[in-house]
């Protein structure tokens, strides 16, 4: 007999909720000076934010009050869209080019990132794949390749724009998702290598790849070029101390640190906030992960379990690369922090897989 649904995970939920109010007030902050300098009008970007909020907390309570199994259908037309989304992104006249990437399709400032949809496309069609075929994934060719080549797909597709972030995130939660359904860690490991020999590849490739590399390596080998970044970003966190210089009070967002409310949002807090903000929020952050991995332990079925690992996952490796890069800890990659940063797409996506993940929580033994 099914268990019958309980009250969402009220941890999560609030935590979702805290995350998604910090991010509102941080957004508004950080780019309070940049939206009057460039519109005229300091609320231009809190004001859209609000608005994809909107849609996104309506999309997170549709999908946590729908059962997570009605998701196993759509999974493949889900996978087809995004594909098609990648390659119509692709299109010049189509796709729209915005800080020098073609990851766009829209009018205007108003688009959508196919990107973004395409990480939860893949978690949902993963998840199916794997649950029906669980007693194949410790065989190399039967198993173990066609998600990886479709994962090496969707990379591929989004490199061409290129996007290095969003793939990497796609590529590290279905990485997760694939270990925890049982692939053997010798094939794992193999095939890392040579994913690593092909990121070396990719890195030579672009020249401004290989630069952001060395800068991250040594900043202040180029300051005002492929170290400007991280410095700027340093130069915000170190004088917030314990406390931070106070909600508003930030110098950096004053058109020292690049686009301040998109990818380096964190660094305009733990400057306003201090350690004591940014240890919360990462803090917030956590008892997501964690209950997003308790969700997963307790799930009735595999593809629930798969499903809230594939989720957790991305929110977990993407805190992880953007906080990363913001500390100085890994190169720049262009990537925002889940439901703070400035962005529509991911927003709206986030908030949605975030609630199917808490109606997998409604089901948990």
């Amino acid at each position: 007999m099914a268990k019958a649904r309980s009250a969402p995970d009220i941890w999560m939920l609030t935590a979702i909720g805290l995350i998604l109010a910090i991010g509102l007030i941080m957004v508004y902050s950080a780019s309070a000076v940049l939206a009057f300098h460039e519109f005229g009008d300091r609320f231009y970007f809190v004001k859209r934010q609000l608005l994809f909020a909107g849609l996104g907390v309506g999309a997170l309570l549709f999908t946590m009050n729908t059962h997570y199994t009605v998701w196993k259908k759509w999974a493949p037309m889900a996978l087809i869209v995004c594909f098609g989304l990648l390659l119509l992104v692709l299109i010049p006249g189509v796709g729209v080019v915005r800080g020098g990437a073609r990851s766009w399709l829209g009018i205007s400032s108003f688009g959508i990132q196919p990107s973004e949809f395409m990480k939860l496309a893949m978690i949902l069609f993963l998840s199916k794949w794997l649950s029906e075929k669980q007693q194949t994934i410790t065989l190399f060719t039967k198993g173990l390749m066609p998600p990886l080549g479709l994962v090496g797909l969707a990379f591929g597709l989004i490199m061409l724009q290129p996007d290095l972030g969003t793939g990497a995130v796609m590529v590290g939660a279905s990485l997760i998702l694939i270990f925890t359904a049982g692939a053997r860690m010798a094939h794992l490991g193999g095939l890392a290598l040579i994913g690593v020999a092909g990121f070396i590849g990719l890195i030579l490739a672009a020249p401004y790849r290989l630069k952001r590399i060395t800068s991250f390596l040594d900043p202040w080998a180029d300051p005002l070029g492929g170290g400007y970044q991280i410095i700027q970003s340093l130069y915000a966190i170190g004088p917030g101390g314990l406390v931070g210089l106070g909600l508003g009070m930030s110098r950096q967002k004053f058109s020292y640190l690049p686009e301040p409310q998109t990818d380096f949002i964190f660094s305009i807090l733990a400057e306003e906030l201090g350690f004591i903000g940014g240890a919360t929020l990462i803090l917030l952050f956590l008892i997501v992960i964690w209950r997003g991995i308790r969700a997963a332990i307790a799930a009735p079925d595999t593809f629930g379990s798969l499903l809230a690992v594939g989720i957790t996952g991305i929110i977990g490796v993407q805190v992880l690369i953007n906080i990363g890069v913001v500390i100085g800890m890994m190169p720049v990659t262009g990537i925002t922090l889940p439901l703070v940063s400035y962005g529509g797409s991911s927003l709206t996506l986030l908030l949605t897989a975030l609630g199917i993940l808490l109606n997998v929580s409604r089901y948990s033994r």
